[in-house]
């Protein structure tokens, strides 16, 4: 103990703390200037958008697979882990070697400035921030390990240290002070910087006081007992705040909506382009549709079913007129995501719509405000861009999208798949009468049959809720009759063109998960 007190009392350790001080000064000062550009100008946005563009395919699944709707509070925090080992080593290598140690954090100023620049959506002068930052961290890096260097002596050092004493005038408590008074400033900069930036935006209120059309078709009205019966099975209704959030931008972007326009180009007869007013004056439609994320694993939540207002793709391209041989429209949102989507289906009956509203209210900013692509049957990586600002009629031969880089399909009908929401897996519950519920989905086939499997009884048929659509959810109940002992549940959906769902047990990669879920219940 009295080895280890010593040593953080030692030139290293203090270092090193210089390194993580100069660090924070680096992203504070950036975070503050940044407010003055755009959000994703920030080195930590920057960064983080880079880290993921990179990220190996299997990282990612097992990033949603295990934090789920987390997986970006992750990154930051791996981010932030990342982040101060590099500091410490920056530090130690400026104390020892200040040229060494200089060029380092130049070199991660470079990074981060490249990191800024090849964004989309960003121009050159949104590197200011990052180099202002790095100017300032390493103008402290400089003083802090100056004074370091200038410390009298170390008492209580271990005969045995490798540290050397050095010469000079300064004291230790100085140089915590002046480390902690840094430290401190740079909070206080980069709460500021957040601050000033909220201040600055105005798309929240804009966003707020928006007043939505009524439709030119409303949605149909839902029958009568859509909801399950089974307490605990969640709402047939996604409220918004509870829908998944599965996508690829750090920073959400801020688009003024007056500013907002769609470019429809590529192989078509006459390049198009609409506002968000042209949207407002179009006749719109509404539709209940139950949206599905590719990463959802067997039995998962990343699913959910909302009342999108939007006006139908179909009637977009139908004024761009497309080009014999083009079969895909590659859509690219304002922060470069791309989706690859077959033509016909954009096309065709299921009311795929660039959508402004979601039950009943604009569309959340997390949630692709002003506009987002919704699309009926195909899982979101091919289907559903946010913030949505260009279509490509192309060919799937001539572009690839995002996710189809990264060894993803192209093409990503939703499989058949069930659930049981009551009860949770490992869940006790008592002998006797037990309610089970579920939900299960077939977007654009439908639900026609839930089975449920005890053990290994036979398969037993549910009640199944009212369906409302071919292209929504349906929930499903069952009563139990539970007896003391562990239990395994299983549930499988038959779709409505009579096809059983598959036993054979898939992975996400490359088009989705597959298989039975099974649940594990102890009776008492």
């Amino acid at each position: 103990m009295k080895k280890l007190l010593n040593w953080l009392k030692g030139p290293t350790a203090m270092a090193a703390l210089a390194g993580v001080v100069a660090a924070a000064v680096v992203l504070a000062v950036a975070e503050l200037a940044g407010a003055f550009f755009t959000a994703r100008a920030t080195p930590v946005f920057a960064l983080g958008s880079t880290f993921i563009d990179f990220t190996p395919s299997w990282m990612k699944d097992f990033a949603i697979a295990t934090f789920g709707t987390n997986d970006k509070a992750a990154l930051f925090v791996g981010m932030g882990l990342t982040i101060a080992v590099l500091a410490c080593v920056l530090g130690l290598v400026a104390y020892r070697r200040w040229a060494l140690g200089a060029l380092g954090v130049l070199l991660m100023g470079a990074v981060i400035v490249a990191s800024v620049v090849t964004r989309a959506g960003v121009g050159p002068a949104d590197a200011i921030p990052s180099v202002v930052g790095t100017l300032a961290g390493l103008v402290v890096l400089r003083l802090l390990v100056v004074r370091l260097r200038g410390l009298k002596s170390w008492p209580e050092a271990p005969a045995d240290s490798a540290e050397r004493a050095v010469p000079g005038g300064a004291s230790r408590r100085r140089f915590f002070a002046a480390a902690g008074i840094t430290a401190a400033a740079a909070g206080i900069a980069a709460t500021g910087g957040r601050f000033l930036s909220a201040a600055r935006s105005n798309i929240s209120q804009a966003r707020e006081a928006l007043q939505l059309p009524a439709p030119a078709k409303a949605a149909a009205a839902l029958p009568g007992g859509v909801q399950s019966p089974v307490p605990g099975v969640p709402s047939w209704l996604t409220p918004n705040g509870e829908f998944y959030r599965i996508d690829t931008a750090l920073s959400v972007p801020e688009i003024n909506a007056e500013d907002w326009e769609l470019r429809v180009h590529g192989l078509v007869e006459e390049e198009v382009r609409l506002t968000f007013r042209d949207l407002l004056d179009a006749d719109l439609i509404e539709s209940h549709v139950t949206l599905t994320c590719v990463s959802n694993p067997v039995g998962g939540n990343l699913a959910g079913n909302a009342k999108w207002l939007g006006l139908p793709i179909r009637e977009v391209l139908k004024r761009a007129r497309p080009k014999d041989g083009a079969d895909m429209v590659l859509s690219t949102s304002i922060d470069g995501f791309s989706a690859s989507t077959p033509l016909e289906v954009l096309q065709d009956g299921r009311n795929a719509m660039l959508a402004i509203g979601m039950n009943g209210e604009p569309l959340p900013l997390e949630h692709g405000y002003p506009v987002r692509m919704v699309v009926p049957g195909l899982y979101g990586f091919v289907s559903a861009t946010k913030w949505v600002v260009d279509l490509e009629v192309t060919r799937f031969a001539d572009n690839k999208a995002y996710w189809t880089e990264r060894g993803w399909s192209e093409r990503g009908p939703i499989k058949t798949m069930a659930r049981v929401d009551v009860p949770r897996s490992f869940a006790k519950v008592p002998a006797g009468k037990v309610a089970v519920g579920g939900t299960a989905w077939a977007q654009t086939r439908g639900i026609t049959k839930v089975e449920l499997q005890i053990d290994d009884a036979d398969w037993v048929e549910v009640d199944l809720s009212a369906e409302a659509s071919l292209v929504t959810w349906r929930q499903w109940s069952y009563e139990w009759d539970a007896t003391p002992g562990p239990h395994y549940l299983k549930v499988r959906a038959t779709d409505g063109t009579g096809e059983v769902q598959t036993e054979q047990r898939a992975d996400p990669v490359p088009d989705g998960a597959s298989g039975w879920q099974s649940v594990m219940v102890t009776v008492e």
